[in-house]
This record gives structure tokens, sequence and C-alpha cells, in this order.
């Protein structure tokens, strides 16, 4: 595919040679001649002039350069339709295995690819062009619509409610048990869990993420929203649509989660919260409380980010400080359990 080709697909500015023709896409140090590469943040810029790719994606406004550039407002969303030109992935086998397991009563629309020893329980609804990978298991009563891609050994459980165009990655459960207990002199007794996941449309859920389903009504996971690796989504919650969780976080039962959320690696928040719209977590970070719409938290207890940064720096001076605060004290003949030494 030439250069001009891929500007045009993508709505690009192109300067340069538009004939150049494009084979591969490739990192800033690994691309060489014939390669498009990409430069989303600045302070790559040095590797980007010792690039040997025949042309390079850069922000709109980008100082000339001596290679070919397609130039966007957004290059990383620039690069990722470009990859999207370039990926193709793995057709799967149309048809159903014939180690499959479906029940009489299932649904499923046609056309679809149902592999090796995947079950499908009594009075599933599947719609079409469904891709379903070896060892998946999908429990009666599901509902999913169409365009769905289970990878393997993914687990949907019992009524759980999916939409259009949902990905769900290897070894994802939807709908296991929330956990509830209720003490009692003789230990827990646990709390039926009798609600159910509702996951809406273009939803993509990373590799062993777990959604509990409700212990009443719904868990709900909104349109549009981005779950990472190892994602874990108690009972009765709601992530917002569009909203981005990355690796480890962790959301307590029946926390709601704004639209347009996004939390860093390893985030957590308590139970019972409301974290608005537009909220942004920094990784590690601890929410014990409710965070208004369009704020940026971090640290623990997670607090206003510029607040959070200085009580970090200050952490670190906190040795010394104690130290000078002694010998003021030894000067001034304090006793450091109140008042004067004199």
């Amino acid at each position: 595919m030439t250069l001009a080709e891929i500007a045009e697909r993508l709505g690009c500015e192109l300067r340069g040679d538009g004939a150049i023709e494009i084979g591969a896409i490739r990192g800033l140090e690994e691309a060489g001649p014939g390669d498009l590469t990409f430069l989303a943040n600045p302070k790559y810029a040095a590797q980007l002039a010792a690039t040997r790719a025949s042309a390079a994606i850069v922000a709109t406004g980008t100082a000339a350069l001596p290679i070919a550039t397609l130039r966007a407002d957004n290059p990383y969303l620039c690069f990722a339709r470009v990859l999207a030109l370039f990926h193709r992935p793995p057709a799967p086998t149309p048809g159903v295995h014939p180690t499959a397991v479906v029940a009489a009563s299932a649904r499923i629309a046609a056309p679809t690819s149902i592999g090796p020893y995947a079950v499908i329980g009594e009075r599933v609804e599947i719609g079409p062009s469904a891709t379903i990978h070896p060892h998946v298991t999908i429990y009666e009563g599901a509902r999913i619509g169409r365009d769905f891609v289970a990878h393997a050994g993914v687990v949907v459980r019992e009524r759980v409610r999916i939409g259009d165009r949902v990905v769900l990655h290897a070894g994802v459960v939807i709908g296991a048990d929330g956990f509830g207990f209720a003490p009692s002199p003789t230990g827990a007794v646990k709390i039926p869990q009798i609600g159910v996941v509702v996951i809406e449309d273009d939803v993509e859920i990373g590799a062993n993420t777990t959604v509990d389903r409700a212990t009443l009504e719904a868990t709900i996971v909104r349109r549009g929203a981005k779950l990472d690796n190892l994602v874990m989504i108690a009972h009765n919650c709601e992530v917002g649509a569009h909203s981005f969780l990355a690796a480890q976080v962790g959301i307590a039962g029946s926390t709601k989660i704004g639209r347009g959320v996004q939390m860093g690696g390893q985030a957590g928040a308590a139970g019972h919260l409301m974290i608005g719209d537009g909220v942004q977590v920094a990784a590690q970070s601890g929410v014990p409380n409710s965070v208004p719409a369009g704020k940026t938290v971090g640290g623990y207890p997670a607090m206003e980010v510029g607040l959070w940064r200085r009580t970090s720096a200050a952490i670190l001076r906190l040795p010394d400080l104690l130290r000078r605060v002694r010998r003021l004290e030894r000067r001034l003949g304090v006793d450091r359990r109140g008042g004067s030494e004199g």
C-alpha cells in the first residue's frame, strides 16, 4: 500500500513522496526501509531523528523531517487505525466442531464458529457472526448479541446478557457469584446471588478478568468500556460508558463508575462509592470516598493529584526534616515529651 493511499484512507496530511510502498508498521528503533513508524510522545523525538523508516506518523505542527510524514492532530489514534489496515487476524473455522456440545434448545444464528470442546447450555441465544474458541462454556439462559468473540477458556454464567461486538479474552469469567456472606454464630452464611450481569455493546474485556453477578438486579458494564487483564468488578457495580480500567484494578461492591473514567493499574475503589464522569485515578491509588466528576486523584487515600504529588515529594524529605527538628530541639533544650527541659 502506498503512503498516499494510507493518507487518503486515514484523512492525514501527507508530506513527502506519496509513492513510497509501505510493507509494515514498526517501532522507531526497529523500523527500516519500506516501514512506517510513528511518534506519539515528543520525548522520543531523538529516536525519530535516527530512524531508518521510510515514513513516520507525527503530530500536526511537527518540524520538517528528512523522511516522509503523515500528520494528524492525534498521531496515536492515527497509528491505531493504520495498524487495523495492515492487521489480518486468523480467520476462524466456520461451523461447529464435532467435539463441541450445543444444547438442543440453544439458538445460534448463522454464520458462526464454535471451536473444540466448547459447551453451549440450554436456552442460550447467540446472534450471527459469533466466534467461540476452544473450551468456552456458556451457561443456560445467556443471551448474546452479534459479532461476539470469546477466546479460549471464557465462562459466561447463567442468564448473563451481552450486547453486540463484545470481545472476551482468554479466561474471562462473567457472572460468577458476588462475594456475599452474612456472619452468624456458627459461621458465614452464603447470601444467594440471584441477579445478573449486563455487558453492553462494544465492550472489550482482558484476559482473566472477572465481573461478578449482582446480589439483586444487575452488575453493568456500559457501552464501549474497556477492561484490561486481571480486573475485578464486584457485585452490583456499574462501569460507565467508554471507561478504561487498567490491569489489576479492583472495584468493590455497589460502586458506580461514571462515563469516561480512567483508572491506572492496581488502583482500587472501596464499595458503595460514586466516581464521577471523566475522573482519572493514578496507578496504585486507593479510593476510599466518592470522587466528583472531572477530578484527577492519586495516592492513598486518594487525593487531588497536585496535593498527592507534593505530599509524595515531602515524604522523601521526612528523614532529613526529622533530624533537623531534633537538632533544633537540642539547641532549644526542648523536652520532646512537651515543654522545656529547663
